[in-house]
């Protein structure tokens, strides 16, 4: 396979993480930008990049880029997004991938237009358990879906400046944690819910803390899904079928889940491996741009952020900004 040109914009936590995957699967990253070219530099001496940017602009105009990986905070995705695609790159960016619908529309119209691939930094699309699971639930594996159920807690230290629950941000728990649930969801429903019921507890900087998600497609599958950031609770999906049942642990990242059947008895199903899956979205990304499959899994990505979208609209949140 040729080896494309990543360029990483925003060298944060994640992205030093991202960037070895990159490394492994790529040989070398061509090119990273920061606001601050001290901060630039360092993570370029760490990771022997070449081509060093103290400018996002500057380093999107350099013309042997050929695909920009985004990890900065997501309220500004579509902004970098948007430029990234104008300078015609291919974009890979960190989950949550925009902040409301419209966004992702506009960035998959552009996108469409440039014959440019988008895709979303979300694992659950990526890792090869979901794909295998995927095949077993087509081939009838578990019969007719009928329930989903997800769960997703992460104990945030209480703190109102923190990005997790600054409203200016697109703080809140739905973002941050539920695009794994909705995400897990989705990759399962055999179409987008429909129906939609859900009841929020705020904090007290108006984003939301806590949730409970009931969802409903046309093939009368339907998802429960409780989110918090205030509370620890299992990253767990369970999906139900008429024949038998999917438990998955710790799900965003999982190389295992259990097939339970009436009976009570159990099958491990197992692919892929926890600690490659950031490997495992750059394979992806590399195969999508090569291959020429714009529609890789944006469309999920968009189901997602409309569903997202219609919730917070119900709850009555609206981002600052937007």
């Amino acid at each position: 396979m040729s080896n494309l040109k990543w360029a990483i914009l925003g060298p944060g936590t994640i992205a030093t993480e991202f960037a070895k995957a990159i490394e492994e699967v790529n040989g070398y990253i061509w090119a990273v930008g920061s606001r601050n070219l001290e901060k630039a530099k360092k993570f370029g001496a760490e990771h022997k990049v070449k081509n060093v940017y103290g400018n996002y602009d500057e380093m999107l105009r350099d013309k042997d880029i050929d695909v920009v990986y985004i990890s900065t905070p997501h309220c500004n995705h579509y902004e970098y997004i948007m430029r990234s695609l104008k300078n015609n790159k291919h974009v890979f960016c960190e989950k949550a991938i925009t902040v409301n619908s419209k966004q992702l529309k506009e960035i998959a119209d552009l996108a469409k237009e440039k014959n440019l691939i988008v895709a979303e930094a979300m694992t659950i699309y990526h890792m090869p358990l979901y794909k295998k699971l995927r095949e077993l639930v087509d081939e009838g594996k578990i019969g007719k879906i009928k329930m989903i159920q997800v769960a997703f807690g992460s104990l945030k230290e209480y703190d109102i400046n923190n990005r997790f629950f600054n409203k200016d941000l697109a703080g809140g728990a739905l973002l941050d944690i539920g695009t794994y649930a909705l995400s897990f969801t989705r990759y399962f429903l055999s179409s987008k819910a429909e129906e939609i019921l859900t009841t929020v507890k705020k904090f007290e900087t108006g984003v939301d803390e806590q949730s409970g998600i009931i969802l409903r497609n046309s093939a009368d599958e339907m998802a429960v899904i409780s989110l918090t950031m205030r509370a620890k609770q299992p990253k767990k999906g369970v999906v139900a079928g008429e024949k038998a049942y999917i438990t998955v642990e710790n799900f965003p990242r999982a190389d295992k889940a259990t097939i339970t059947y009436p009976d009570g008895t159990a099958e491990i199903i197992e692919a892929g491996e926890t600690e490659k899956a950031l490997n495992y979205e750059v394979e992806d990304m590399n195969n999508c741009i090569l291959n020429k499959n714009s529609e890789n899994t944006l469309k999920l990505s968009m189901d997602v952020m409309d569903i997202m979208d219609d919730i917070r609209g119900q709850w009555g949140i609206k981002y600052t900004f937007e």
